[in-house]
C-alpha cells in the first residue's frame, strides 16, 4: 500500500516490528499517510477483532507505536512480516510547530507521537529537547531513536531505576528555567498534562498539550471522548470539546 486517505479504510501490509519495551512494539508498515501532521492518529482495524486509536510514530512511511494492554493492541503486536492491517485516517487535529525552540514532553506511553514530531523539528533546524518520564526503566521508550535523531533527552522514573528519580515535571521546570523554550508540547496523563499547562501559564509559554481519551468513531458523532467540563473551563476550551474530532491536540493560547 502507498497511500492512505482521510475517511477511507485501506490495507496495509506489516514490514518489520521494533520492540521499544516489554508492553509496547512499533510496527513500521508498507506505505505512506499523505497529508499527516506529527499528533494525528489513526484507527487501526482487524476482522473479527476490533478497532482502535493510535497516534502516529512516522508517516512516511506509515509507522505506529503501540502499548499491547488490550484484546484489539494485543492482536496487532502479535502480527507478522506480510500480515495485513486496516487503516483509516490520518484524523484529528496534530501539534503545530512554534518557534524555533522546542521542548517535548512524554509521560509514559505517551511518548509514541514525540519522535515524528521531533523528527519534523529536527529538519527544519530547530533546537529539541525532550523530557520523558515513566514509572519505572521497563516503561520508557524512544531515548536512542530520540537521540538518533539529535535531541536532548532528560528522562525520569518514579522509581529511579533509570535517570533522575522523580516527576517528569519537575526537570521541564529545570530546562524552563534554564533554557526557555518558544513552545511546549506534551503527551500523557491528565494529570501531568494539567501540571504542564500550570507551569506553561506560569512562565508565559504556549503549549500544545495531546489528550487520551476513549475514542470509538474518530469522527466526532459518538461524544465518548468528550472532554470533561472542568478541564475545558479551565483550559480556556469550548465545552463539549471532542479529542477524536477537535484534539487530540489542544492548541492553547495564555490566559490573563
Amino acid at each position: 500500500m502507498t497511500q492512505c486517505n482521510h475517511g477511507l479504510m485501506q490495507a496495509f501490509k506489516l514490514v518489520k516490528k521494533v520492540q521499544e519495551n516489554e508492553k509496547t512494539t512499533t510496527m513500521w508498515l508498507d506505505g505512506n499517510l499523505e497529508n499527516a501532521t506529527p499528533g494525528q492518529y489513526v484507527m487501526a482495524w482487524l476482522p473479527d477483532v476490533g478497532e482502535k486509536p493510535f497516534s502516529l510514530h512516522s508517516a512516511t512511511p506509515l509507522a505506529l507505536t503501540i502499548c499491547a494492554v488490550g484484546p484489539v493492541s494485543r492482536a496487532i503486536t502479535a502480527l507478522n512480516s506480510g500480515d495485513t492491517l486496516w487503516i483509516r485516517g490520518p484524523l484529528g487535529k496534530g501539534f503545530s510547530l512554534t518557534g524555533k525552540k522546542h521542548l517535548l514532553v512524554g509521560g509514559g506511553y505517551g511518548a509514541a507521537p514525540l519522535s515524528y514530531l521531533a523528527d519534523e523539528a529536527l529538519k527544519r533546524g530547530d533546537q529539541v529537547v525532550t523530557c520523558l518520564g515513566a514509572a519505572s526503566a521497563k516503561d520508557l521508550m524512544l531515548i536512542d531513536e530520540l537521540t538518533r535523531l539529535g535531541a536532548t533527552v532528560h528522562v525520569t522514573t518514579d522509581d529511579g531505576s533509570f535517570g533522575t528519580q522523580g516527576l517528569v515535571t519537575a526537570v521541564v521546570l529545570e530546562q524552563i528555567e534554564t533554557d526557555k523554550p518558544d513552545c511546549l508540547y506534551a503527551c500523557g496523563p491528565t494529570g501531568m498534562l494539567m501540571a504542564l499547562w500550570d507551569i506553561c501559564q506560569a512562565h508565559k509559554i504556549p503549549v500544545q498539550l495531546s489528550f487520551e481519551a476513549l475514542t470509538r468513531c474518530g469522527l466526532g458523532l459518538c461524544g465518548a471522548c468528550e472532554l470533561d467540563e472542568t478541564l475545558c473551563a479551565r483550559l480556556g476550551l469550548p465545552s463539549g470539546w471532542l479529542v477524536c474530532h477537535d484534539g487530540p491536540v489542544a492548541r492553547l493560547n495564555l490566559q490573563n
